[in-house]
């Protein structure tokens, strides 16, 4: 699945229940759902881990619809490589 692909089956599934919570209280879901990640990665939890980077995107995914951001499109950003310095890995220095 394409990430556009996926951003708009997000939207389809929670874009209404998401935007009427407003992106404030999007964002807070998020932030929970990162730290549930957080606690899989730290426990070592491999079967946890698809499950929640899964909730992560589809939280990301949620808060871009709202923003009215094609997650797709922005990551463009890094298809010639590292933004800053334009090497594929990335040369910067830090």
């Amino acid at each position: 699945m394409r990430l556009r692909e996926f951003q708009t089956l997000i939207e389809r599934i929670y874009f209404e229940k998401d935007s009427a919570r407003g992106l404030d209280g999007t964002f807070r879901w998020f932030v929970e759902e990162v730290g549930e990640l957080a606690r899989a990665m730290r426990s070592g939890d491999q079967g946890a881990l698809p499950e929640e980077f899964a909730d992560c995107l589809a939280w990301l995914a949620t808060m871009a619809s709202i923003c009215k951001v094609d997650l797709e499109a922005a990551a463009g950003k890094y298809a010639g490589g590292c933004p800053k310095c334009g090497k594929t890995p990335c040369e910067c220095r830090g």
